[in-house]
């Protein structure tokens, strides 16, 4: 008690003072509020003098080196940190626009959809929410970020716009934004190499929530659901013999006569490996990004695999072989073993794996581990269904 009673004397004093507050800087916030255990491009931040605390993105676009964004959150109507001139939201948000669909999901799975205002491509989205209450207005469709309804945007009142970068910052639309005096956060979900990684910015968005609390809750289930299949799938396929312990993976289809392999760090190799599978990788790749090869050595390595995966927009093995008649004879193919991540898709051809599965790889690997090491009762999938 002794050591409380100068505390409160000097609280009671402050607060008699005029009503008048320290201005911290940003560099009081270096208490980790929240340190990623999976996810590399942010962090949060808090001080030691009050409830606010700042997230700092780090690079969170293809090929990004050195970029960071903060945005500070602010609690209990504190001032503004000496000499910040960056974006500021006070929290709990009540109206969001999400540019991306994986962001819907995320405010889903943290059970603050309701927040959600504007979206963009809304016939994309999954959403049972998004689709029930674009009808009466209560969500609506802004428009592609290369080109938005920026009256629509001003009339819905944001109190944060989450965007994401491909190559670069947009900067057409976050100039019009500051102008408009609107807060923006690039959210690099989809920059992510580990799955987890991925899910784990939910974190964020339960920042601008207010429930850090429930959003670590939900992300460490998530976590532990992931965690727990992978080591199950481990422990069985060590007791296979090597010619049905690893089966090699053949993902995705050509674009423009050129295919893809993934880079060893890709969140795809990462599921498939922890699905216990083995996928063509581009071996001298350093970092995220794909190698293209030609058609005729992707002929040679598909002719080698055991599945096929993620296999474009074709619903159908018949579709498939017509577009690409020389896979035919291919393992995969003749033993039809072919499965697609549309199962979950709207009629626009919105795909919920890129949805819903941002925030739940859990729900992927479970499907992925299905399709590998099939076992009986294994017959329902989530997000892949098999080409027939």
């Amino acid at each position: 008690m002794k050591r409380i009673l100068p505390y409160l004397l000097a609280t009671a004093l402050l607060i008699c003072s005029c009503g008048r507050r320290t201005r911290l800087t940003t560099d009081a916030f270096d208490r980790p509020d929240y340190t990623p255990r999976y996810a590399s491009g942010f962090d949060i931040s808090g001080s030691r003098e009050g409830r606010s605390t700042l997230i700092r993105i780090r690079d969170p676009w293809q090929g990004a080196s050195g970029v960071e964004q903060r945005l500070l959150i602010v609690r209990d109507d504190e001032p503004l940190p000496a000499g910040y001139e960056g974006p500021a939201v006070k929290v709990p948000v009540r109206r969001a626009v999400c540019m991306s669909s994986s962001h819907v999901a995320m405010f889903d799975a943290l059970g603050e959809i309701r927040r959600v205002k504007g979206v963009s491509g809304i016939d994309y989205l999954s959403n049972a929410y998004v689709q029930e209450h674009r009808r009466c207005g209560e969500v609506r469709d802004v428009g592609p970020d290369s080109n938005p309804d920026y009256e629509l945007l001003t009339a819905l009142r944001p109190d944060i716009v989450l965007l994401y970068g491909v190559t670069g910052e947009n900067t057409a639309l976050t100039g019009k934004l500051r102008e408009l005096g609107i807060p923006y956060l690039y959210i690099g979900d989809y920059v992510e190499q580990s799955p987890l990684g991925k899910a784990e910015w939910m974190l964020v968005v339960a920042e601008l929530c207010d429930c850090p609390e429930r959003g670590e809750a939900v992300f460490d289930w998530i976590a532990g659901s992931y965690r727990a299949t992978a080591e199950r799938v481990a422990a069985r396929t060590a007791a296979l013999p090597d010619s049905l312990r690893r089966p090699l993976v053949l993902l995705n289809t050509p674009y423009r006569d050129t295919w893809f392999l993934p880079s060893p760090r890709n969140y795809m190799a990462q599921l498939i490996r922890d699905a216990g599978g083995r996928t063509f990788c581009a071996a001298d790749s350093t970092g995220n990004a794909s190698r293209p090869i030609d058609m005729e050595e992707a002929y040679l390595l598909a002719s080698e695999a055991d599945y096929w995966l993620n296999a474009g927009s074709f619903d159908s093995r018949e579709r498939l072989i017509a577009q690409y008649p020389k896979f035919a004879k291919i393992p995969a193919v003749t033993g039809r073993r072919v499965y697609n991540n549309n199962r979950r898709r709207t009629p626009a051809g919105g795909s919920d794996f890129w949805e819903s599965g941002a925030v739940r790889p859990d729900l992927i690997l479970n499907d992925l581990v299905a399709i590998l090491h099939p076992e009986p009762g294994d017959t329902t999938l989530c997000y892949y269904r098999q080409l027939e």
